[in-house]
């Protein structure tokens, strides 16, 4: 909701059967949706078995108890249920969203996902099929390319250096009883973050939590290992036969815990993240057409926000980009934003909050990743007041510490002349 004071969600914490979850209740329309997930996903993957999470997460709703796939999935369409599961680098998510009416199918399929899942031969071998196409489709582009030797180059022996999906090969390689290892490493009673938002009341989530989760093996998921510092690797150029190179930049950034996040995030708007308005896009766009499009912004991951950026480019015109881009970078650093600058951003960043919040599905997805980087039950509605109160002279401060434009660490794939 929005008033004179800003924007808000009325969050409540609801407590049964040893699960905290924050809840949006809204009864203007019939439907509900909840989403939880542990620590873990890829960052729980063993060296040589990429990707193992990711296939066993999208094999959770491949069948389960005495329903094989086919019969899993008209059991969900049968009631309009949508249930998803995910293993991100970091995570390993699942959520549904229903209507009222199928709210109890929908929990017994979720919970018989995560407690008798199948593994069926021939449903492995679709979906690890799909995965190895997916995987080699990454890298058939110079963008997708890039972007894989960047992560790598920044965190060549952290689990965040690799893809979590998976490659060709390790995808390719994993027996049953590796996806079966995975998942049992990963679901637990304990380490749960759950939050629902739609036509539910506290009363009545406090009778479904125990239905869904209950069962689950007690414990916790093993801790993850933390982030290691980001490591600058300067300038990369990997040979891609095409008439375009794909430029992938960045460097280090603030954790989320940080004072001084959301006061970053206004910098990286202005200069890289707020489309034909950010410096970036004038320079390199608008006064000189070297791209059609250029941004960076913020990669949470591991409670750490990372600063990534992309740009496209004629081979011949590489070289003048980055130069541009490290003017720009050097600018904001040294100079800060203008006052109308400031002024822009934030009201775009206040006055865009309530479009977030349009659907039940779009607002347990918020509020779970708020609980997953520690955020308290206040701080959506705190926010308008924050942004408003950000100065010049803290952007200009904030700008100095965090932006280093000769630390870029970049990557290339492509043809690109001069480098």
């Amino acid at each position: 909701m929005t008033g004179e004071q800003g924007f808000s969600l009325p969050i409540q914490v609801v407590e049964a059967g040893g699960i905290s979850t924050w809840l949006v209740e809204d009864q203007s329309v019939p439907v509900v949706s909840v989403a939880w997930s542990w620590a873990g996903g890829a960052a729980l993957d063993p060296a040589g078995q990429e990707g193992v999470a990711a296939l066993a997460a999208s094999l959770l709703t491949e069948g389960a108890g005495s329903l094989r796939a086919v019969e899993f999935g008209d059991a969900l369409r049968d009631q309009a249920i949508s249930l998803n599961f995910s293993a991100d680098r970091d995570s390993f998510e699942g959520g549904f969203r229903a209507l009222t009416t199928a709210l109890p199918e929908a929990v017994r399929l979720a919970r018989l996902a995560m407690q008798e899942p199948r593994l069926d031969a021939d449903a492995v071998e679709r979906v690890r099929a799909r995965s190895i196409a997916a995987a080699r489709r990454a890298l058939e582009t110079p963008r997708g390319q890039a972007v894989r030797a960047f992560w790598a180059n920044a965190y060549p022996e952290h689990s965040a250096g690799r893809p979590s999906g998976g490659t060709a090969e390790s995808l390719a390689a994993l027996p049953v009883e590796a996806l079966r290892a995975a998942l049992a490493r990963q679901i637990h009673h304990e380490g749960l973050l759950v939050t629902a938002s739609g036509a539910i009341t506290a009363a009545e989530l406090r009778g479904l939590l125990p239905a869904l989760f209950g069962g689950l093996p007690s414990g916790a998921p093993q801790a993850i290992a933390p982030l290691p510092a980001f490591r600058g690797f300067g300038q990369q150029v990997l040979p891609v036969a095409s008439p375009q190179s794909a430029v992938i930049f960045g460097q280090d950034g603030l954790a989320s815990s940080d004072p001084d996040w959301e006061a970053a995030q206004v910098v990286l708007r202005i200069l890289a993240g707020g489309g034909f308005s950010s410096r970036l896009m004038q320079s390199v766009r608008e006064q000189r057409g070297l791209s059609y499009g250029i941004g960076a912004g913020l990669d949470l991951l591991f409670r750490h926000g990372v600063v990534i950026g992309s740009v496209a480019t004629e081979n011949a015109r590489v070289a003048e980009t980055l130069a541009v881009t490290r003017e720009e970078w050097a600018r904001m650093a040294a100079e800060g934003p203008s006052e109308t600058e400031l002024a822009d951003a934030v009201a775009f960043l206040t006055g865009s909050m309530p479009l977030q919040f349009t659907d039940s599905r779009r607002i347990a997805e918020t509020l779970l990743m708020l609980r997953q980087n520690g955020r308290p039950t206040d701080w959506l509605s705190g926010r308008p007041a924050r942004l408003r109160a950000l100065t010049r002279e803290r952007l200009v401060q904030v700008a100095a510490r965090m932006l280093t434009p000769d630390g870029l660490s970049v990557v290339v794939a492509g043809q690109p002349a001069g480098l």
